[in-house]
Formats: structure tokens, C-alpha cells, sequence
């Protein structure tokens, strides 16, 4: 008895049948790639979009703490301005020092002169303040930027409480408001950037 060994078997697809079959598979992966892509688009807008304005605080807070350097030098290099008659001086000098350091207005800024003479740099407007006379005191001061505690005037050499000696100091402090490109979902927030310094000239 004969039988057919074709029996069960579907014949070969004709290249025209193979050619469609490929095409619809084509069709529905771009299909797919498509919606998958436009799945994860927005979380690769915000690590995007997040590690730039991660670049431009750190290069922001960067250009701070170069300006604070500068205004820092230039105290050290004028130790003898520090007193009653040249303080004032110094901090417009040293306030203009860490403004210049970037351009006009990029930051405002705080000097402090041994307690004494003092300049307040707001949006590009000095305003200056303070006691002239405070300069010609040693002190031990204490606290963190930029709230410094000075405490009373004291013998200039003489031993403070928390370590080392009174002397006449300098403080800096230098602020940049930062506002990230995307806000409301990004990875950094909107705020203040700070740098300060405190110079020992005596």
C-alpha cells in the first residue's frame, strides 16, 4: 500500500508569501521600538537635561570659590591695611576683587574686617557699614560661614578658648542663585550657592 510522505506536511511558502510575512514582522518591531522609545524618552530627557545642570553648579560653584580665592589673596597680601584708617578701603578693594573675578553683578558678596569696616555687595550695590575703630582689635572668632561670632577684643597674641591665638582676621563670603533648566522633575533644585573664607593677617 503507498502513502504519501507529504501527508501533514505544508507546502513551502512562495517568495511572494515570505516577502509579506517579513514586511508585517518589520512593521510591528518598528512599531514596537517606536512605542518603547517613546516610553523612556522622557527619563532620558531628564538624566539629560539633569547631569547638564549638574555640570553648571558644579562649574557655578567653581567660579565661586575662585572668586573667594581671589578676595582671600588679596587680603593676605595687605596685612597692614587691617586697621581703623585703611580697613574700609580694604573691603571696597576686596569686595571689588571677588566682583570683578567673573564680571558685574554674577554674585553678591560679604567682607568683613576684623569686625570693623564692612561692605555688603547686593545685585552689583555696595553698601558699607560697620566700626573702623573694631579694626585695630584682636579677636578669637568662632561659628561657621557666614555667621562668625567675634566676641569681645582681646589681648592681640593672647590664647583663645577653642585653640590658637587672638588676631585680626578677614571673612569673605560669596552667594550665586542657581536655577536648574528643568525645575520641576530635574535632579537638582533650584538654591543658593555659597563660598566663604577667613583670612588670619595678624
Amino acid at each position: 500500500m503507498a502513502t504519501d510522505s507529504t501527508a501533514g506536511k505544508h507546502p513551502p511558502a512562495k517568495p511572494a508569501e515570505r516577502g509579506r510575512a517579513f514586511r508585517t514582522l518589520w512593521r510591528s518591531s518598528a512599531g514596537l521600538a517606536a512605542i518603547e522609545f517613546a516610553i523612556m524618552m522622557p527619563v532620558f530627557l531628564v538624566i539629560l537635561v539633569g547631569a547638564v545642570d549638574l555640570g553648571s553648579m558644579l562649574f557655578q560653584d567653581y567660579k565661586l570659590d575662585q572668586a573667594v580665592a581671589a578676595g582671600a589673596q588679596y587680603a593676605a597680601v595687605n596685612p597692614s591695611s587691617v586697621n581703623s584708617t585703611s580697613g574700609a578701603l580694604l573691603a571696597s578693594s576686596i569686595a571689588a576683587a571677588v566682583e570683578d573675578a567673573n564680571g558685574t553683578a554674577w554674585a553678591n558678596d560679604v567682607v568683613v574686617v576684623n569686625d570693623g569696616p564692612t561692605v555688603i555687595v547686593t545685585n552689583g550695590a555696595a553698601v558699607t557699614s560697620g566700626t573702623d575703630a573694631n579694626a585695630n582689635n584682636c579677636y578669637c572668632p568662632t561659628g561657621s560661614p557666614p555667621n562668625w561670632n567675634w566676641g569681645s577684643s582681646m589681648t592681640c597674641g593672647a590664647s583663645c578658648s577653642g585653640g590658637g591665638l587672638a588676631g585680626k582676621f578677614v571673612t569673605i563670603t560669596a552667594t550665586s542663585a542657581f536655577k536648574p533648566l528643568l525645575t520641576t522633575y530635574g535632579l537638582i533644585g533650584s538654591g543658593t550657592l555659597r563660598q566663604s573664607a577667613t583670612v588670619e593677617t595678624q
